[in-house]
């Protein structure tokens, strides 16, 4: 999944009249933070300069371009909808404040959000061109005294995740803390919020954060994570933690699902787009590692067929070394070396630089050769050029599907005539289904590919049966080159999927594919694999699956064990192994070796299905 980085924006408000009082100014009495948040997500007093505003800081942001601290009212009122917590943003400038100390500031309100406004998530309120100054009540507080952190809890969170205004704005809505989780989320925005012996559900990322969870019973997996089961169990329990802690005195705990914060971990509450609500440590618990195991599948026995599928993230020569050893150590120990596998994102001989290269044999040459090198088969590999700059991905990188088999076990039937734009159709050979170009592009130049991989289809012999298998990349639900999904935690809900209707067009275009071979022999054996980039529930898989050309064998897997990626902090399914009725009952096995790992050579774990010839 791509996520873009969009140029943060604050809310553009019309020039207020010359008759609006400017708190502070003896035209009205100066604002609590209360008075500035409001009982909504966007600030009453937005656009207006406050003066006088009363805080403790509660937490410093010393570094970035998006420097500031967090302030909180020690004398809150009594509505729980009311946030008693304030950013105050310095840019570039360090505050100059130390955690502890009672300020009275002054700046102008205004609602800024991460991202920028485009990118659908919810706005921060924050004060800028701020000025400050001690507060004489300092004294009376006691230096270093903080207002008690809010616990997150799983009575304190509520289980519903979002009010539905039928895809439009919350913004505007009164907060209901106690009846949802983000607006319990938005009525501490700002406010100190603490999570004890929380559970990890997102590993730590490069960017120093990790997700937890504060109800370890919410759609648990057996792992320690959070299953994304449906569009209804958004798990509004998870929650991002990323710290305010020198690094070099305070290194950020490495990870994994499963592993625990132990004791208190507590600081104000922001918002960012990269996942929403995120809990900016000023403490940190102890990190707990339960020694997550990666997991081995078994190897398949002389009359089973092993398809795996297998995302390689942008995998090319500029690729460090230790990911090709990585790769290939999975595909051998833990994957037990399949006979076909279906792999994802490999990109061009020069990888990320855009210079109209398009060959994709050395990328393949030095990943089949480091598979030998682990004790792995000798791996053939088959596939098609794309046009350049034409499919998406990572600029320059010409992302492509591609087949590696054992030729031991497989033998591939080349048919001439595949290339980036012809289509390959089913045809009648001997009375059998075959393929007119092996391997050949699905419907290459129909719409539904715009910007996206296209799929790529080959003939394999196995045992005397030939067996159709089709690599797949769908479209992303970030979008690339088109637009994305709006996040789960925004400010539309429910969140609009403007992804999923390429994605549809690109299930039935497969599904009618299957059905061509289908025709011509109902019991004919076929496996389509790959990151279909969307969720077993979704409309995409109920395309694929249309008439029953396709099946899921992953749904004879418990439910709880049906995930291979993990996204700000959820555990679901993105990569799929469908198979034709001709290919009977398949065992199926997700093997989690990167998605809940600090420490991972992809973010996507690789599945097997394994295919029994009598």
């Amino acid at each position: 999944m791509t996520v873009a980085a969009v140029c943060a924006a604050l809310l553009t408000l019309p020039a207020l009249p010359a008759s609006a009082a400017v708190p502070g100014d003896g035209a009205a009495p100066a604002p609590r933070i209360h008075d500035i948040q409001g009982t909504t997500r966007v600030s009453p007093l937005a656009g207006r300069h406050v003066a006088d505003v009363p805080g403790i800081v509660t937490g410093v942001r010393d570094f970035g371009s998006a420097r500031g601290f967090w302030m909180q009212d020690p004398h809150p009122d009594r509505n729980p909808a009311t946030s008693e917590g304030l950013f105050v943003h310095t840019g570039e400038e360090s505050p100059g404040v130390s955690v502890g100390d009672s300020l009275r500031v002054a700046g102008r309100v205004g609602e800024y959000y991460p991202g920028g406004e485009e990118a659908g998530g919810q706005s921060v309120t924050e004060l800028t061109d701020a000025t400050w100054k001690a507060a004489g009540e300092r004294g009376n507080r006691g230096e270093g005294e903080l207002p008690a952190a809010f616990r997150l809890t799983p009575r304190s969170v509520p289980a519903a995740y979002a009010p539905d205004a039928g895809g439009d704005s919350i913004e505007n809505l009164r907060l209901r803390p106690d009846r949802y989780a983000l607006d319990r989320y938005e009525a501490l925005e700002g406010m100190r919020v603490a999570v004890r012996d929380a559970q990890v559900t997102g590993p730590t990322s490069p960017y120093h954060d990790l997700w937890v969870t504060t109800d370890r019973h919410q759609n648990p997996t057996p792992q320690g994570g959070t299953l994304y089961g449906s569009y209804e169990d958004q798990n509004g329990a998870r929650v991002k933690v990323s710290s305010l802690l020198p690094l070099q005195e305070h290194p950020f705990p490495q990870a994994n699902v499963g592993d625990e914060l132990r004791g208190t971990t507590e600081g104000p509450l922001d918002y960012d787009q990269f996942g929403g609500y995120t809990l900016r440590a000023t403490t940190l618990g102890s990190h707990r590692d339960h020694h997550l195991e990666r997991e081995r599948t078994r190897g398949q026995r002389p009359d089973e067929l092993a398809v795996a599928t297998y995302n390689v993230e942008n995998l090319s020569p500029a690729s460090e070394p230790a990911k090709f050893r990585r790769l290939a150590d999975g595909l051998v120990t833990n994957l037990s070396s399949p006979d076909i596998v279906t792999v994802e994102e490999v990109q061009d001989d020069t990888g990320p630089e855009d210079d109209g290269t398009v060959s994709a044999d050395r990328t393949l040459a030095m990943l089949t050769e480091a598979i030998e090198k682990a004790g792995g088969p000798s791996y053939e590999w088959r596939q098609t050029d794309p046009v350049d700059q034409a499919d998406g991905g990572q600029p320059g990188g010409n992302i492509r599907v591609a087949f590696l088999y054992n030729p031991e076990r497989v033998s591939f039937t080349d048919r001439p005539g595949g290339d980036a734009t012809t289509p390959v159709r089913v045809v009648d050979e001997g009375g059998e289904p075959a393929l007119s170009a092996s391997p050949g592009r699905i419907a290459p130049q129909d719409p539904a590919w715009k910007a996206s991989r296209k799929p790529l289809a080959g003939e394999f012999r196995f045992r005397g049966r030939t067996v159709f298998v089709v690599a797949n990349h769908f479209s992303s639900k970030g979008g690339g080159d088109l637009e994305g999904d709006q996040p789960m935690e925004g400010r539309f809900q429910p969140p609009a999927r403007h992804s999923e209707p390429q994605r549809v067009e690109q299930g039935r275009l497969l599904n009618a594919f299957v059905r061509d071979i289908r025709a011509r022999d109902r019991d004919a054996v076929v496996v389509a694999g790959g990151d279909f980039n969307d969720f077993p529930f979704s409309p995409t898989l109920d395309a694929l699956r249309s008439g029953h050309a396709l099946t899921s064998p992953m749904n004879r897997l418990p439910e709880d064990e049906r995930y291979g990626y993990v996204f700000n902090g959820n555990s679901q399914t993105l990569d799929h192994l469908l198979t034709s009725p001709g290919a009977g009952r398949p065992e199926y096995d997700i093997v989690h070796i990167n998605a809940e790992f600090a420490d991972q050579i992809s973010d996507h774990d690789p599945s097997v299905v394994r295919i029994r010839r009598h």
